[in-house]
């Protein structure tokens, strides 16, 4: 198979660095029984820890994203538990599916899809109800791309003893977190978003009052892969619940070492600034932002303009421009087209690219662009 040169601009997974490339290729050892794995493995948990600022447990699980969110709710799920789910999109909606799955009882709190939840309206909300073992909330909510006050909203429902269950697979790194700081109890990360790792791994943080609740069940937890108590000792008893993939870990460390390196304070305000920049450009063409407010760092969500079939523009680019942007889901499909500017896409050469050829191809297709975008965009972003 030919090596694909496609620029890939979707809201995740990103272009991988040369570097975490070749260190996938390094000679795999024994994980089961190679003591120096369970060293490198615990060293970089640690980084991890740090990313996330937290002193909290973090482990590193063979599977991508949905495995971890799956696997919190499998690990503090018991048959008639009522769990609060802050839904304002599809993935926020989409906790409900595994907290029934495990036999809960969700209760869904709603926001506005076009916007971020309004924590003052979830507190008024708990004074009348806050009998919950835990609470659900996606950071960034990739579909539409909408940031939530994670800061706020798990700092509100820890103040009630509510557990918080935060999925910021499409946000951290691109956005702040700060686990120990905001009450996070289960913090849920993937390789492929802001991390530029291939697909294939969850990273998570761990609280001890989260291992408690699982400690503390009536009943087993119903799931092997998904059992997050199984990774609890796994150092002491140098014991892995199933064979490590040393290769994609090794990858991650890669990945990892390179955001430490450029640091990520300056690496989160490289998202912030390119971001800006991306919604100058798009509002400068006359084009519609799908979002009111709750705008993420990592993806824009663009209302398809009327009279245009979205994937007929997203193919256009990738056969004339080599750019892969991407469409939506759901009850978004076909009325939004994201662009990613995460990790290595947070670039600006990439990022002015990706716009000159998305003008071009809404040009083809018969859209009145009002402005070059990546002109716009070069001028909003010269502060980088």
């Amino acid at each position: 198979m030919k090596e694909n040169k496609i620029l890939i601009m979707t809201p995740g997974p990103t272009t991988v660095r040369e570097n975490v490339r070749m260190a996938r290729a390094k000679a795999a050892t024994n994980p089961d029984i190679d003591l120096d794995f369970y060293e490198f493995y615990r060293e970089l948990c640690g980084k991890i820890g740090t990313f996330l600022q937290t002193k909290n447990e973090v482990r590193v699980l063979c599977g991508e994203g949905i495995l971890g969110l799956e696997a919190a709710c499998a690990s503090l799920t018991e048959s008639g538990d009522r769990v609060l789910v802050i839904d304002n999109g599809i993935f926020g909606e989409g906790f409900a599916d595994f907290v029934n799955m495990y036999g809960g009882e969700p209760v869904l709190f709603r926001g506005d899809r076009r916007g971020a939840i309004d924590v003052e309206e979830l507190r008024a909300f708990l004074g009348k109800d806050s009998n919950f073992k835990y609470a659900t909330v996606v950071h960034c909510d990739t579909p539409s791309g909408v940031l939530n006050d994670i800061g706020n909203i798990c700092t509100l429902l820890k103040s009630k003893g509510i557990l918080t269950v935060v999925d910021s697979v499409a946000a951290m790194g691109g956005e702040e977190i700060k686990v120990d700081e905001w009450c996070i109890d289960i913090a849920l990360g993937g390789s492929q978003k802001v991390v530029s790792a291939p697909p294939g791994l969850t990273f998570l943080s761990i609280s001890g009052d989260a291992f408690k609740s699982m400690e503390n069940r009536r009943t087993p937890i119903a799931s092997f892969y998904c059992n997050l108590l199984v990774w609890k000792d796994y150092y002491s008893k140098k014991w892995f619940p199933y064979t490590m993939p040393i290769s994609d870990i090794e990858g991650l460390n890669a990945a990892f070492d390179n955001i430490m390196e450029e640091g990520i304070h300056h690496v989160i305000a490289r998202h912030h600034l390119i971001a800006e920049a991306v919604r100058a450009a798009v509002k400068s063409a006359g084009l519609n932002l799908y979002l009111e407010d709750g705008f993420s760092s990592t993806v824009t969500p663009v209302e398809v303009p009327e009279g245009v079939d979205d994937s007929e523009l997203r193919d256009y680019m990738k056969e004339h421009y080599n750019v892969l942007i991407g469409g939506s889901l759901g009850y978004l499909d076909g009325k939004v087209m994201r662009i990613g500017h995460m990790g290595e896409n947070a670039a600006v050469d990439k990022v002015s690219y990706t716009l000159m050829a998305f003008g071009h191809s809404l040009k083809h297709c018969g859209v009145e662009v009002k402005s070059d975008m990546a002109e716009v965009f070069l001028e909003n972003v010269s502060k980088l």
